[in-house]
């Protein structure tokens, strides 16, 4: 029994005796090596694809989309038609000024052949105009009455027409009895300016129809096409844009602080995540004239020119972005992680024998992960990393590498 309490007090006695050496031993720290290294240092931020030229189709005159000619996505020479448009009443204007314009070369001829009288001529002409009033009124009644029988349309409405087609039938009886009685002498120049004037309107009803034809600005790729069939524009409505998808701009947005980095020619790399593994590269193209407010960021707007060969990328497209802003061979590297930095400047923590010293540091290009030191280190040397530990100058350490 006597044996077993001294094996216990000497076990005791060890334990002791241990957490004590233990206590007095130097912290464990892990250090990194000074290299030599080609240190790439870049700038990963996100931006915005946009076409390289594009040009927006617009609606020119107002009416119905009677039919789209495009999808999105197609290619088109400049001048292919977008869409068409319909507008009753233009059709109606160039319907009406074709039946002038006839009317008046054939009241111009029959005068020229000295055959009538001008009176005689202008009674013609009020004829037939009264006769297309009323064969456009027989329309209007017609098409109000069947209207009227689904409910559609007033009894009103239906009188109404009906008047006016009484009153053009009344005007041409009254001109067929006035012809019989009429005699006046010939006038060809009145006759031709009135041919003048019709034609002259006939002309403008047909380039406003020609307005409703939407042709494409420029050769290029549909996109943000924004109409269908049966939609109905107002001038100045967008139809689509169409823009070279070859070549395009990306808005990519860098913080405020990272700006001096940037330069006008630096290569930039995009990956957009809807096609992992794919890059697109290009260069910046210019530098942002202005800061404004991203969500909770400050940013500038760095101008890159992207190179889209197989059309992939499409404007409005998120992408992620990288600019490389410096390439330094051989330079003297440390993780980035061991930079400290006080009142006094930028330090590291250096291993010198069994204990760490303040070591003053100037730094250089910087990447993700590491940082360029240009005075104070040499290659080999051992800086400390961060640790649970707090050490400060003069502190015995155990050093892990």
């Amino acid at each position: 029994m006597k044996k077993l309490l001294l094996l216990l007090l000497a076990v005791a006695l060890a334990v002791v005796g241990w957490g004590i050496l233990r206590k007095n031993e130097p912290p464990k720290v892990s250090f990194a090596r000074v290299k030599r290294r080609t240190l790439v240092s870049s700038l990963p931020t996100n931006g915005k694809v946009e076409p390289f030229e594009w040009q927006a189709a617009r609606a020119e005159t107002a009416g119905l989309v009677s039919r789209v000619d495009v999808r999105e996505g197609q290619s088109v020479p400049q001048g292919a038609v977008l869409a068409t448009m319909t507008d009753p009443s233009l059709e109606a204007d160039i319907e009406a000024g074709e039946a002038k314009v006839a009317e008046a070369r054939a009241n111009v001829a029959a005068l020229e052949a000295g055959g009538r009288p001008a009176e005689l001529t202008d009674i013609d002409n009020n004829l037939a105009r009264a006769r297309f009033d009323l064969e456009q009124a027989t329309k209007e009644y017609d098409s109000l009455r069947r209207l009227a029988e689904k409910q559609a349309a007033t009894a009103q409405e239906v009188q109404a027409a009906q008047n006016k087609m009484r009153q053009a039938e009344l005007a041409i009886e009254g001109l067929v009895k006035r012809r019989t009685s009429l005699v006046a002498m010939p006038d060809i120049a009145a006759a031709k300016a009135r041919l003048q004037d019709v034609e002259v309107a006939l002309n403008l009803a047909r380039k406003h129809a020609a307005l409703s034809v939407v042709r494409a600005p420029i050769a290029g790729v549909v996109y943000g096409l924004a109409v269908q069939a049966g939609a109905y524009l107002n001038v100045g409505d967008l139809v689509a844009n169409v823009g070279r998808m070859d070549r395009l701009r990306v808005r990519v947005y860098v913080d405020e602080p990272e700006l001096g980095r940037v330069a006008e020619g630096q290569p930039v790399t995009l990956t957009w995540q809807a096609l992992p593994g794919k890059k697109w590269l290009g260069t910046v193209e210019r530098k942002p004239t202005s800061i404004q407010a991203l969500g909770s960021r400050q940013v500038g707007e760095v101008g890159c020119l992207i190179e889209n060969p197989g059309r992939d990328l499409v404007p409005g497209t998120n992408v992620d972005a990288e600019i490389r802003t410096a390439v330094v061979e051989s330079a003297l590297v440390i993780p980035r992680e061991t930079l400290r930095h006080d009142a006094n400047g930028d330090y590291v923590f250096a291993l010198k024998g069994d204990t760490v010293e303040r070591r003053p540091v100037k730094t250089g290009t910087s990447s993700v992960s590491l940082v360029q030191v240009t005075e104070g280190l040499t290659e080999g040397d051992a800086v400390a990393l961060p640790s649970d530990t707090p050490i400060k100058a003069g502190d015995r350490v155990t050093p892990a590498m």
